[in-house]
């Protein structure tokens, strides 16, 4: 044992100059065979390509309409629906459909108290208006007797005193008559407030009986049988009701550097995950103005307008919507990283090289392909890209060829391995000098210890 700690140096070193040597080997047997590096290789294509902004939002249906409660109270019933079944999620409604039924006994006997009090102001008005009958009656005699007394008077016919009472009867009649006609206005008066407390006890009581605006789907039902709803400063939500399903809205959230390039009417493509490689079509109805911050990111919320005849869509699935910046049919396409790639100058064949000095230049757009075991460049005009494809308007590039696109992970692990050894081979340790001293002394100790 205290061998092995005395030489174990000797022994790492021996194992390092092995590794070294079958190093060695492996790079003499292998590494200068391939002279050429493994490309990626991407191939040239026809077909439709299109630049767009991405992003996702949240299917809606285009008119919604919610139901509350008016009145408070248990829920006793639940209406039918167009089928004859009980109102549920998904129900079809026509407008007038009762929904549900608010128990309305409370609101019952208020209508009936409005009524019974609606009678009573006629029967006051009719007294009212009896009265005023005696009374002009009773005017009309105190006037002729006063008019008559007037006659006489100047001529000492009747006395003073007899006329001061004709004046004095008439004039309490007048009064009396007057009285009378302003008790017909009050009592006229308390009728229209007992018919207005009567028609608002009649609304309350309708209000027990909820009936859908429109014809639509219930898409959300918020109350049970039994359970009591409460209004107070607003109604209280029970259904949610949409008018069309038939047309659908996508709210999407747009990214403020994106904004610029979202226009009314402008196509868009999108997709939901219920309905995985199908591409659905709308186009944009809206561009809301009040922007929200998150996180210090603004975004927009963009209306986007889709027709939904077939029921597929159904309200708040999530949709990743493309706008459609500009499209292209028909037109060769090749990967956009092969007009990025610039290969090893070595790589080109000698007669492309003053094609690989413009493009190297960047005077160029240039795409590269094997040929003879060199690379061989190809001059084109770029047109339409959408970041992972482009379009090339002019350039000797037929459907099919490949291009190379990059060095492939291989390739970049063996210049890694010539550069600097395999990576993959165990690091052996490395002596710290200023230790070695320390080391001395410890193998000495452990031959003096094995000694005694």
């Amino acid at each position: 044992m205290a061998f092995l700690r005395k030489h174990m140096w000797k022994i790492l070193a021996v194992i390092a100059l092995i590794a070294a040597g079958g190093l060695f080997l492996y790079l003499k047997q292998g590494g200068p065979k391939n002279l050429m590096p493994n490309f990626r290789i991407g191939y040239v294509t026809v077909g439709d390509l299109r630049k767009t902004i991405a992003a996702s939002g949240t299917i809606e249906p285009e008119e919604l309409v919610d139901v509350g409660a008016q009145v408070t109270g248990p829920v006793l019933s639940f209406g039918k629906d167009a089928s004859g079944k009980e109102v549920d999620y998904g129900s079809k409604v026509s407008a007038g459909t009762v929904l549900a039924k608010i128990d309305d006994a409370i609101y019952t006997a208020s209508f009936r108290q409005a009524q019974a009090q609606v009678l009573q102001a006629n029967a006051n008005l009719l007294n009212a208006k009896a009265q005023k009958i005696q009374l002009q009656a009773k005017f009309t005699l105190a006037k002729n007797n006063f008019e008559r007394s007037a006659r006489l008077r100047p001529d000492n016919v009747i006395a003073e005193a007899e006329y001061d009472s004709a004046k004095s009867e008439y004039e309490s009649a007048s009064a009396n008559l007057k009285a009378a006609e302003a008790s017909i206005a009050q009592a006229e008066a308390q009728i229209a407030s007992a018919e207005a407390n009567r028609d608002s006890a009649r609304r309350n009581l309708e209000y027990c009986t909820i009936k859908s605006p429109v014809q639509g789907v219930i898409i959300d039902r918020r109350v049970n049988i039994g359970q009591t709803v409460v209004s107070s400063m607003s109604a209280s939500s029970l259904f949610l009701i949409a008018k069309d399903l038939q047309k659908m809205e996508i709210w999407v959230s747009v990214n403020e550097a994106d904004i610029g390039n979202i226009f009314i009417g402008q196509k868009t493509i999108f997709r939901v995950d219920a309905f995985p490689g199908r591409e659905f079509f709308g186009k944009v109805g809206k561009i809301r103005l009040n922007a929200s911050m998150s996180q210090n990111v603004v975004t927009y919320v963009v209306e986007v307008e889709t027709d939904n005849s077939d029921g597929k869509l159904l309200p708040y699935l999530t949709a990743n919507v493309e706008f459609v910046l500009d499209e292209r049919s028909d037109v060769t396409i090749v990967p956009a990283a092969a007009l990025r790639y610039l290969p090893d100058e070595k790589l080109v064949r000698e007669d492309q090289k003053a094609l690989y000095a413009d493009r190297a230049a960047r005077r160029k757009y240039v795409v590269w392909s094997m040929c003879d075991g060199k690379l061989q460049g190809t001059e084109v005009i770029p047109g339409l890209t959408n970041g992972l494809l482009t379009e090339i308007k002019a350039g000797d590039v037929k459907k099919g060829t490949a291009l190379i696109t990059g060095l492939s992970s291989v390739s970049l692990m063996a210049g890694k391995t010539a550069a600097g050894g395999n990576p993959f081979m165990p690091k052996m340790p490395q002596r710290k000098t200023q230790n070695r001293a320390q080391e001395m002394q410890r193998e000495k100790n452990a031959a003096a210890s094995e000694a005694r």
